[in-house]
């Protein structure tokens, strides 16, 4: 396992996580599921036979988990999103009330023009399959075939999960032109959203995944898993190998106090104007419930699993819980996430995070949506990447800034300090080339990656000087 304090890049992080199919990587370009008919039976969404079991355990244990759920369901807790809340507990607790209540929402309020409405309408349909009359049935099977049928393109993660869980959750009807009507929708969002758009603006680096939107992916990961038998990480491995810990990193270290628990906010670009949001920090942590639940024998896992089993950051809200009981599993060993690298640069996006340490003092810069943020005693502040200003040593890397120049000095290491000094050089032009001269060593040449960011790895105390690398 790594120590703490060495950087970790995405060709490193390959060493933590283990490969996907040999034969997927090897033998396609172009790899994508043998059929988009769904043949799997209902509960077909995130309940496959396994995960209802455990939860279905966990009432029985009467688990902390499921006594914050109960608590809060006595005591009327406003759930926000009701709908599958109420589904969950008739699938957990046999509470056919819950789940008449849910189904007559998903038949008449929800809004089909609404994307969570969507979802939690498939999920509906979906759980509480038993208790839908045929008339009921038949309102709600048309109501999930006008989303299905919706002609305006997916344009979000929200969107696409909303569209491909109403697909499956509508392959419960058999009928043939429902059936066709599934397929084709998930066959146009695999084609149209997940490769066409996301996949292509994260290989391009337009775009990245910030923590609380990464819930809705990993919700799509699962039942396309689930139902289609096919791993959608397949559709650009490297991106999936480093997102794990490059997602654990992307946090600021010191906790938020909410009244129900404490949180851990993730990095926000708007976080200066709107503050913390303790809902993307739910968001956030169901998304790593749900990752170590994807694929729990992965090393990223086990370290996500350590991660999150604090009780002190257990959802305890009426938003969060639903998430924490749906995915978290206290019996899934993990590993201190004190062996996590205090610095991670994601050289598929151009983004980084470095921390100066795991306590929740610790100081914290993060590169991402093309600005610096730098927390230090609790407060977040923005620097201009492209702007002049002293370097940082945040013990674990050196970050330079290299817009008004491009000669560094590498500080001595102080007493008791031993290595060399890990690097990176902000402020540059994407992918530009640059000849890169270290005191007593030879010239390399080094590209920037897409947000400008230059790495050196284990570079002695001196002087670093940049040249413009000819074309």
């Amino acid at each position: 396992m790594a120590e703490s304090g060495k950087v970790m890049t995405r060709r490193e992080v390959l060493r933590y996580v283990p490969a996907l199919s040999a034969l997927r990587l090897l033998g396609q370009n172009d790899p994508r599921p043998d059929s988009f008919k769904v043949y799997t039976e209902s509960p077909r969404l995130l309940l496959r036979p396994q995960r209802l079991r455990l939860l279905r355990r966990e009432r029985e244990r009467r688990s902390l988990r499921w006594d914050q759920f109960e608590t809060l369901w006595a005591g009327n807790a406003p759930f926000p999103e009701l709908g599958w809340v109420q589904a969950l507990r008739f699938q957990i607790a046999d509470d056919r009330e819950a789940g008449v209540r849910a189904v007559a929402w998903a038949v008449g309020p929800a809004d089909i023009q609404r994307p969570d409405d969507v979802r939690q309408m498939a999920i509906i349909s979906d759980w509480c399959e038993p208790l839908i009359s045929r008339d009921d049935k038949s309102q709600l099977f048309a109501k999930l075939l006008r989303a299905v049928n919706d002609p305006r393109p997916v344009k979000t993660l929200a969107g696409a999960r909303a569209k491909i869980f109403a697909a499956i959750s509508l392959a419960g009807s058999q009928t043939d032109a429902h059936l066709n009507a599934s397929r084709k929708a998930i066959e146009s969002v695999f084609d149209g959203f997940w490769n066409g758009s996301f996949i292509a603006s994260l290989r391009s680096a337009k775009s990245a995944v910030p923590n609380a939107d990464a819930y809705a992916m990993l919700e799509i990961l699962h039942v396309v898993r689930d139902n289609l038998i096919f791993d959608l990480r397949e559709t650009f491995p490297a991106w999936f190998r480093q997102y794990p810990l490059l997602h654990l990193l992307a946090h600021y270290p010191l906790p938020w106090p909410a009244g129900e628990n404490e949180f851990r906010i993730p990095a926000d670009e708007t976080i200066d104007r709107a503050g913390p949001d303790v809902r993307k920090a739910a968001l956030s942590r169901a998304a790593e419930l749900a990752m170590v639940a994807y694929d729990a024998n992965a090393p990223s896992s086990q370290l996500l699993q350590g991660w999150v089993t604090n009780d002190r950051f257990l959802l305890r809200g009426a938003f969060g819980i639903p998430y924490e009981f749906l995915w978290a599993n206290p019996y899934q060993p993990g590993l201190s996430y004190y062996h996590v690298p205090l610095a991670i640069h994601d050289e598929i996006g151009g983004q980084l995070f470095v921390r100066s340490s795991w306590e929740d003092d610790a100081r914290w810069l993060g590169f991402f949506g093309g600005q610096v943020q730098l927390f230090k005693d609790g407060e977040v502040t923005r620097v201009d990447p492209k702007a002049a200003r002293e370097p940082l040593d945040l013990d674990a890397a050196i970050v330079f800034f290299a817009r008004e120049s491009k000669k560094f000095v590498i500080p001595a290491k102080e007493a008791g300090k031993e290595g060399d000094a890990t690097v990176f050089i902000v402020g540059l032009d994407p992918r530009s080339s640059w000849h890169v001269e270290v005191d007593g060593e030879e010239m390399i040449e080094q590209t920037a990656d897409p947000g400008g960011i230059v790495y050196l790895p284990a570079v002695p105390s001196g002087g670093v000087r940049l040249g413009p690398a000819p074309v």
